[in-house]
């Protein structure tokens, strides 16, 4: 359980909470802004295939994806502090380590291991948030940190741009490992209290492990397709999700409580919309990163200026979205928002080697706002619509919600390269094929996004304003 804290220290430890949470938050995005910039770079290195480079986008996505829900559930019974500590220590080794990769396989396999570092910070920070701000200012708290995250993906396109273009992609690496250092002394310094709501109860192994599989075979068979081994890894990842939903209703205390979702409209909803909305979005900056360095000639520097439209306006707009997710229908505002996204989307779709870039970057701008609108505003009604116990599997739900939608947004993006390109680099003889995929995936996410506006709304009749939890 939380530990009791004096009234008059109240004030201060949700200042630290919120300064250590925001920092935590700017790593990964940044981190993942600024890599695909440099995936060019990293190509020539490695003499890199186009699928390579995407799996080093797709290994980060994928190992956090299957380790979000269970490090939640266990930051819920040994400590949320304790699985956020181990996470950004777990980030700060590997990112160190990256600097030294010496193949594709490496790196890769490096990336495996932020990815579960990612899923310990990730699983944690919006339960810590929500532990510590109550309704009436939880989603100004969530704006804030969320600010951080575009903060991070607003940073990533300029500086990592730099940082390659004059020092190389192993700079950007380097530069990250003194913020995670400064990360693990602020949590020492200024987060004393635990946090820990089912302390005592059993953590769900076996449960754990069948979701862990069911999840990694169904991406990484989502992303193999049209191959017939896709096929089967996709067939077997679906049965396997069907037997741990079965073996979750059995278990006492599962790693996953179906009943949140069967008997939680806006729980559910508010799920189902994030996952389709960052299912439709995420692949956007690696299919613009490719247009504007391989078509368009660009500098990695000079792309990421023009990709920095999109994360600024989420940066700005995140806050204030949160505040009137506090006193309007959080539904509404992020229905409003994936709506203009799905607007941008479409433009992207008519987007070729001919298309000026003062076009672009109105798109980007568009969908940085309908980012903005629907983020905070969603991970709000997701919090705000559980007890207290459940705040650490809520917060991996959100996290997983959407590393599992990057990672089909990935697997989409891999799957239709692998058709128009196949196993080939990013050459001139092969722009016309990058072209027709990149405009093959935002149909595709169009679609989505449209889908996704009615999954947001159909929560909205169950939902006026965040409630207070129980508990």
């Amino acid at each position: 359980m939380a530990e009791k804290i004096p009234y008059n220290d109240e004030k201060a430890l949700k200042r630290s909470v919120m300064l250590v949470a925001a920092f935590a938050a700017f790593l990964t995005p940044f981190m993942g802004s600024a890599i695909n910039l440099a995936l060019p770079s990293i190509g020539r290195d490695f003499n890199a295939s186009a699928i390579e480079l995407g799996w080093i986008v797709s290994s980060f996505i994928l190992s956090s994806a299957i380790f979000l829900l269970p490090l939640g559930r266990l930051a819920d019974i040994v400590g949320r502090k304790k699985i956020f500590t181990y996470g950004i220590t777990l980030f700060t080794i590997s990112t160190f380590l990256i600097i030294f990769s010496w193949s594709i396989g490496s790196l890769i396999t490096l990336r495996i291991l932020q990815g579960i570092s990612s899923a310990m910070i990730f699983g944690t920070s919006l339960a810590i948030l929500t532990s510590v701000f109550g309704p009436g200012e939880r989603g100004r708290a969530m704006g804030i940190n969320i600010t951080a995250v575009y903060t991070g993906l607003s940073g990533g396109p300029v500086i990592g741009g730099l940082l390659t273009q004059y020092f190389g992609w192993r700079s950007i690496f380097a530069f990250l490992v003194p913020i995670g250092l400064i990360s693990l002394f602020l949590i020492i310094r200024k987060m004393k209290p635990e946090w820990a709501d089912s302390k005592g109860e059993k953590f769900d192994w076996k449960g754990s492990v069948i979701y862990g599989i069911s999840l990694a075979s169904f991406m990484y068979g989502f992303s193999k397709l049209p191959s017939p081994t896709g096929w089967i890894l996709l067939a077997s990842g679906l049965v396997l999700g069907i037997l741990f939903i079965l073996f979750e209703k059995r278990v006492i205390n599962p790693v996953f409580d179906i009943r949140l979702i069967m008997n939680n409209r806006v729980f559910a909803f508010s799920g189902i919309a994030a996952l389709i909305h960052y299912s439709a979005t995420s692949a956007t900056g690696f299919f613009i990163s490719l247009y504007l360095q391989y078509l368009k000639g660009f500098d990695a520097q000079t792309a990421g200026f023009i990709m920095i439209s999109q994360p600024v306006l989420m940066a700005l707009l995140s806050p204030l979205a949160g505040r009137l997710s506090d006193k309007f229908n959080p539904g509404i505002i992020a229905s409003s928002g994936m709506g203009l996204t799905s607007a941008g989307l479409i433009l992207l779709c008519f987007v070729n080697g001919d298309t000026s870039i003062v076009m672009i970057i109105p798109l980007l701008a568009m969908m940085g706002i309908g980012f903005a609108l629907f983020s905070s505003p969603n991970s709000n009604a997701i919090m705000s619509s559980v007890d207290k116990k459940h705040y650490g599997i809520a917060s991996g739900v959100v996290g997983t919600m959407r590393m599992v939608g990057q990672m089909l947004s990935m697997g989409i993006a891999m799957m239709l390269i692998a058709v128009f390109l196949g196993n080939e680099a990013i050459v001139p003889a092969t722009f016309p094929g990058l072209v027709a995929a990149m405009r093959a995936g935002f149909i595709i996410f169009s679609v989505l996004c449209i889908l996704g506006i009615f999954a947001s709304l159909a929560r909205n009749g169950k939902l006026t304003s965040p409630r207070r939890p129980q508990g």
